[in-house]
């Protein structure tokens, strides 16, 4: 079921939510180093890096999976964006754009997994 990662339009659009994400949280405040920058970073790049290794597996429903566990890291990524903006650490335009970016992946996930199941 080897599918060619470059062609995933999703996931290229969760390397750029990445990029995006490493960027915005190089100016929060140097004590989250290990809290919310850690997490945020991890959740973003898990997104990208579980859709590229259910792409690598070899049955539809092994990729559904990671495709599913992708979407929970976007979730937590929403979550502490959240939590981000309440702290004062990005502003609600920014929080905003980026809420944008994951429901964009989080549809384009979605429509991957009915793609798949079909």
């Amino acid at each position: 079921m080897k599918n060619n990662l470059f062609e995933l339009k999703v996931w290229s659009k969760s390397i750029e939510l990445s990029e995006k994400v490493y960027k915005i949280t190089e100016h929060f405040p140097d004590k989250e180093k290990f809290g919310l920058i850690s997490q945020m970073r991890r959740c973003a790049v898990s997104t990208a890096s579980n859709i590229a290794e259910g792409a690598g597996r070899n049955t539809k429903g092994e990729f559904r999976q990671f495709l599913g566990i992708a979407n929970g890291s976007r979730y937590e990524l929403l979550t502490q964006l959240i939590i981000s903006n309440r702290l004062g650490f990005i502003t609600e335009v920014t929080k905003e754009d980026l809420i944008k970016d994951i429901d964009e992946v989080q549809r384009m996930i979605h429509g991957l997994q009915k793609n798949i199941a079909a």
